[in-house]
């Protein structure tokens, strides 16, 4: 049985901005979205970050936001 080193993502931008976490047993999937909600103290703030590989290791990075149609 085999151990998989473990595997963790950096976070660039946004309210998570260099926080790491840890990636789990599953294997990564680049372009993965992780959606972050901050409700504290005010208006509702929604955040999206993508998974991506790059030569240091798993970065989540910042979405840029869609304008808002209407």
């Amino acid at each position: 049985m085999s151990v998989r080193p473990r595997q963790s993502a950096r976070f660039f931008g946004g309210p998570l901005d260099g926080r790491v976490q840890e990636l789990g047993d599953t294997e990564p999937v680049r372009g993965s979205v992780v959606r972050h909600v901050h409700l504290h103290d005010g208006p509702k703030i929604e955040t999206h970050y993508e998974l991506d590989l790059t030569e240091t290791g798993w970065e989540y990075r910042v979405r840029p936001t869609r304008p808002v149609e209407g």
